[in-house]
């Protein structure tokens, strides 16, 4: 009995020792395991081009910058809403706008605007002979002159012609009082002050140099000369600009003109002095509709002996006594609406104070310039993407939400599994990296009638990089007839058919645009577009040739854009011969 009672007692130290030593190994262990598994979910995106997501940290395989850890975890959002990151946000250069007139607030009505000059008391400064600047006295923009303060020194060889001409003719004053009086006349025209003249006159001696005095004081806006610069008569030297009294200039939309009147009392308040109010009355509002805008320009005249107010500064105004009993409809620009099928859709803002998203479907009404009006979907107050909104559809497709070609939502593929309809594409640099885009499996027929637009877009392309507008204007005429020509019943599946249906109508949309101006900087920056939309339908369809995506960074005021091409050399056709070779192969569409 002793024996087992030995045992049992060994056995229970036993296992309490074992417990002891290997116990907290297993818990740290079992906390390792976690800590890996929580590891293996984190997503790495880039920060410019969110639709791509990464296992782990890497390259963006589109622009080559550092891949970003992904946001998690989506608190508090609704099943159709999705987050965007600030770094994305400003990268990628989204824009969102408050739609309507939620600036009418009981019987007030808030406008922004912008301090420009007083365009009544500016001046230009001119030059009364040609000549060459000797001397350039104001040395910036910016620059305070006063009036009779000297501006430059010029050289002026018919100048020094007149004032011979003087001299010879003073010593026949009594003989021939004519031509004595002919001379001097023609230089106070030139603006030679009485007492220059007489100075010539009782000298005998011609001045070679003139000076130039300022007409009017005020504050220097522009230098249009520079020091050693041959000048014409009545040339502008500088334009001078007196900010005594400045100009208040408020955008007034279509709905709202009859709100106001000449006269009207308006609160002005500044970002940089937010507690001071400055009261002033309507001066002006312009007769002519901005047609691009859809809006009128409404003037309030301000005193600014104080240098209160600065050329550029944005402005608010607030008019009290606004009554607006009709219906407002609701126009929203152009930018923000994506198009699939019938289907119209923006994105909406769905939170205030976070990058927080959600498609939303609407009706649109007629189109006035670069505005919709928005019969349903919409309402008065609502913020929408107007910049970027094909960057926030990339991302609402990634994350399974509501998106311009997944209206139901759910889960897309990721990773290596590839991503909804952009194509089988080779990093140029070898780095590896998953699909944006499937391959659709489509006929060659249909591939060949993609390929005659390819081709008419190759040629648009060259037409301008040679800064051949007339051309440039013709072949975009081309393009659309083999765009037209393009058979959609080539297609088996609706889902495909109505992709297509929304990228050809964005193709079309964009060429309509090159061909109806002459003006090269309004055709590249609709071929910016062209390019965007038709390298989409090439990665979803293929063309059964090799494709290059070339980007240059400098395009489009610094912003970036991309074209494609048939060749490895980058030719571009954003500059032309000013920067023919700016840019690189970004991928390779197989």
């Amino acid at each position: 009995m002793k024996k087992y009672i030995i045992y049992i007692g060994i056995l229970v130290v036993g296992l309490l020792l074992g417990w002891m030593i290997f116990g907290g190994s297993s818990n740290k262990n079992t906390e390792y395991n976690h800590s890996e598994v929580s590891e293996t979910k984190q997503m790495w995106t880039c920060a410019m081009h969110p639709q791509i997501m990464q296992p782990e940290a890497g390259d963006c395989p589109i622009c080559g910058m550092d891949l970003i850890p992904a946001e998690v975890g989506a608190e508090g959002l609704a099943v159709d809403q999705f987050k965007l990151s600030k770094n994305a946000m400003a990268l990628a250069n989204i824009q969102t706008t408050v739609v309507g007139n939620s600036n009418i607030e009981g019987n007030a009505i808030k406008l922004s605007g912008k301090i420009v000059e007083n365009e009544e008391a500016n001046a230009v400064q001119v030059s009364y002979f040609s000549g060459r600047i000797e001397r350039l006295n104001v040395s910036f923009t910016g620059e305070e002159v006063r009036k009779g303060q000297l501006l430059a020194t010029i050289y002026s060889p018919e100048l020094y012609a007149a004032q011979q001409e003087l001299i010879t003719a003073s010593s026949l004053k009594e003989s021939q009082p004519a031509l004595y009086k002919a001379v001097r006349n023609k230089l106070k025209l030139w603006k030679l002050s009485e007492n220059q003249i007489s100075q010539i006159e009782k000298s005998g001696r011609v001045q070679e140099n003139f000076p130039v005095y300022a007409t009017v004081s005020g504050t220097v806006s522009e230098k249009l000369v520079e020091q050693g610069d041959y000048i014409k008569q009545g040339q502008p030297l500088l334009k001078i600009a007196n900010l005594n009294t400045v100009w208040a200039n408020f955008d007034v939309y279509e709905n709202q003109i009859s709100l106001f009147k000449k006269g009207q009392e308006v609160s002005i308040t500044t970002n940089s002095n937010p507690n001071a109010v400055f009261k002033s009355k309507v001066d002006f509002i312009d007769p002519v509709l901005n047609a691009r805008k859809r809006t009128v320009n409404l003037r309030v005249v301000l005193n600014n002996k104080d240098d209160m107010f600065k050329p550029g500064m944005f402005v608010e105004g607030l008019i009290t006594g606004v009554n607006s009993s009709k219906e407002d409809i609701l126009n929203i620009p152009s930018s923000a609406v994506l198009w699939t099928g019938k289907r119209s859709v923006v994105y909406l803002k769905a939170n205030q104070n976070e990058p927080v998203f959600e498609m939303r479907q609407i009706t649109l009404g007629n189109k006035n310039g670069d505005t919709y009006q928005v019969l349903e979907g919409l309402k008065n107050g609502d913020e929408i993407v107007t910049n970027g909104t094909f960057t926030v559809d990339a991302a609402a497709q990634l994350q399974g939400k509501k998106s311009m070609m997944n209206k139901e939502g759910g889960k897309m593929m990721t990773g290596h599994e590839g991503h909804l309809g952009m194509g089988e594409m080779t990093s140029t640099d070898n780095k590896s990296h998953s699909n944006i885009n499937e391959r659709v499996k489509v006929s060659k027929d249909f591939q060949n009638q993609l390929k005659a637009v390819f081709y008419d877009y190759i040629k648009l392309k060259d037409e301008l990089v040679k800064d051949d507008s007339k051309n440039v204007k013709e072949t975009s005429k081309k393009l659309l007839d083999n765009l037209n020509k393009v058979d959609m019943k080539l297609l088996n599946n609706n889902d495909v058919h109505s992709h297509w249906m929304s990228l050809e109508k964005a193709i079309k949309t964009s060429a309509n645009s090159i061909s109806n101006t002459l003006n090269i900087l309004e055709q590249r920056n609709y071929f910016k577009q062209l390019s965007t939309y038709l390298t989409n339908a090439i990665e979803i369809f293929g063309v059964n040739e090799k494709v290059y995506q070339q980007f240059c960074p400098m395009a489009d005021s610094n912003k970036g854009a991309y074209w494609l091409s048939k060749e490895e050399k980058v030719v571009n056709p954003y500059f032309g011969g000013a920067m023919l070779t700016c840019g690189e192969i970004k991928q390779v569409i197989e």
